[in-house]
């Protein structure tokens, strides 16, 4: 099915036309049309061109009205103060056009008009750790790009990522050859997320302590290391198990995440090792990168330290290991290269934004970013305790991120159990994951990315104000007027006209796809968040001020229905986007 043009589009193609036919020498000319509130749009573009053309505003506008077609979509449009175009449209027009987005399974989004390739690089926990709070925003706002750019058509690549290499592996593979059965499943049995992640925790302690108090085992260690790297069989094999255990503890994470993170799409740093060598030799033989102490490095003019010399971006030590950046850089060169992308999305924390400016300007010199390809990190903020500082436990720990997912769940099963009249235990613990990790999700992705955010429990379950609980609410409430309609359906009515309430919930309606193309191109799943919460709100005072089931016609019902229908499918689409559960009932 064609995409359904809004009426903004419409109406600005409308004036638009009017000012080239009323002053033909300013071309195609941008009347800069908004929503306002003296009337359902505003045109304020005449005033610079009349200036430009010096025309007399007033005197253009009114030939701009004169020049619009009658009866059409536009009901009425006054000039107002110098210039300006207060434009009403018709309640016919409104309900048209939302008809045609129903009739449609995507409401009337277009596909992009010229779909490339994204990377997406985002959920990065590291082998043997375990997830802390820092880890839960770069999957949380990944996902929802992922989600919402393959919903625009895009073809996206998922990659996660991971830290699975480095010196810290020669002492827990060493620990592991000297203790052979420390990460044995007993009886070949299956082990859960928690466990895995216990005996992973087990592991890395036993092997600090004697990595810190017996020199010979830190001896061994480290050669250990110098064998990893050289890729000897055995230490590999080893080395695998730990990411194997790793696995099962993270699937365990992203599944109470309610996320699909497949196998594939993890390739950890050691996925660059074979591209490592190549890629300091290109960078060197070019001219990029510059030999300085023995170490490979590229300088930048703008990046000095707090003694004012430059600070280079290191590619190979002196002692000859790689740096972040060499694989970071082996990574944008595979990508490009070998996944056709044209567009790399990194979203990782903005402490980090120095390192990825280095790294994407290097990655420019020599030629793998250009105009056709370009690389962006969605930068995201902190995640703070209800205090205002960084999210840290009583003791000063960081927040384990299970245990904060579990405790979101608990808290909303204590809501929907207090609002449940007819689900059972069982319901009311699927009910739970949903509202629970649904609120955790709309929290972080409701703030702008980069912006710190609050992490506060009791306001994210909270069934007033912006949370998702709130749109899950709204959601369920529409499901139930609908199971209650009994013969009545939900059938648009064109020739009706539309009560205040109506009108503005039919507008907003109507913006659903522009929003969705505005967050796809701009990478910022916060503006979806926020106009599904004006939805809602919107939905709110509609449901206030019209009947719905006790309408005065059968005819005003289903219209009715109709709207009501169309916000919940509204909501459940963008909500989706996001990553969030629609229960019917709550």
């Amino acid at each position: 099915m064609a995409s359904v043009p809004s009426l903004a589009s419409t109406v600005h193609q409308r004036v638009a036309d009017a000012l080239s036919a009323a002053l033909p020498e300013a071309g195609t000319a941008d009347p800069l049309l908004r929503r306002s509130d003296r009337a359902d749009f505003q045109a304020n573009g005449i005033l610079a061109l009349a200036k430009k053309a010096k025309a007399n505003p007033r005197e253009l506008a009114a030939d701009v009205v004169g020049g619009l077609p009658a009866n059409d979509v536009i009901k009425e449009i006054e000039v107002s103060g110098p210039g300006f175009l207060n434009i009403t449209v018709a309640d016919r027009a409104i309900t048209e056009t939302l008809a045609a987005r129903a009739a449609d399974e995507r409401l009337g989004v277009p596909y992009a008009e010229n779909p490339g390739t994204t990377v997406i690089d985002y959920a990065q926990p590291n082998v043997a750790k375990e997830m802390h709070v820092g880890h839960l925003r770069s999957a949380v706002i990944g996902d929802a790009m992922v989600q919402i750019l393959e919903f625009a058509g895009e073809k996206v690549v998922r990659r996660h990522h991971i830290g699975d290499w480095g010196t810290q592996f020669g002492m827990l593979i060493q620990y592991l050859i000297e203790h052979p059965h420390e990460l044995d499943h007993e009886g070949g049995k299956e082990v859960s997320g928690e466990e895995a992640m216990s005996s992973l925790n087990r592991i890395y302690k036993a092997a600090r302590v004697l990595f810190d108090s017996d020199e010979d085992f830190k001896d061994r260690a480290r050669r250990r290391v110098v064998d990893l790297q050289a890729g000897d069989k055995e230490t590999l094999a080893l080395w695998q198990r730990f990411v194997d255990e790793s696995k099962i503890y993270f699937y365990s994470v992203f599944s109470k995440l309610d996320m699909e993170i497949r196998d594939p799409d993890v390739v950890g740093e050691s996925g660059y090792n074979d591209m490592l060598e190549e890629t300091c030799r290109i960078l060197e033989e070019s001219g990029v990168a510059v030999r300085s102490e023995g170490a490979l490095c590229v300088f930048f003019d703008d990046v000095k330290g707090p003694d004012g010399n430059p600070v280079p971006l290191i590619v190979k030590k002196s002692n000859g290991g790689y740096g972040y950046a060499a694989t970071d850089l082996s990574a944008i060169r595979d990508r490009v290269r070998n996944l056709g992308a044209d567009t790399l999305v990194y979203v990782v924390d903005a402490r980090q934004a120095l390192h990825f400016k280095m790294v994407f300007e290097t990655a420019r010199r020599a030629g793998w970013l250009n105009d056709q390809v370009k690389a962006v990190q969605l930068a995201f903020g902190t995640v703070l305790g209800k205090d205002g500082k960084p999210f840290k436990t009583r003791e000063g720990e960081t927040v384990r991120l299970v245990d904060l997912l579990d405790e979101a769940v608990e808290r909303a099963a204590a809501v929907v159990r207090e609002k449940a009249q007819d689900l059972t235990e069982e319901e009311i613990a699927e009910r739970a994951a949903q509202v629970g990790i649904g609120a955790i999700k709309y929290a972080d992705l409701s703030t702008s990315a980069s912006r710190d955010y609050k992490f506060d429990l009791d306001q994210m379950v909270s069934l007033n104000g912006d949370t998702s609980v709130y749109l899950q609410y709204a959601y369920a409430r529409i499901q139930s007027i609908l199971r209650k309609a009994g013969d009545a359906e939900p059938a648009p009515h064109p020739e009706l006209g539309l009560a205040p309430a109506e009108r503005a919930l039919g507008l907003h309606l109507d913006q659903f796809a522009e929003v969705l193309s505005e967050v796809a191109s701009s990478h910022e799943p916060h503006k979806l968040a926020a106009y599904l919460y004006q939805l809602a709100s919107h939905y709110t005072s509609f449901y206030a001020d019209c009947p719905v089931l006790k309408a005065e016609t059968p005819e005003t019902v289903e219209n009715r229905l109709f709207l009501c229908d169309l916000t919940a499918r509204t909501l459940h689409q963008g909500m989706a986007l996001l990553g969030i559960r629609t229960p019917e009932r709550l």
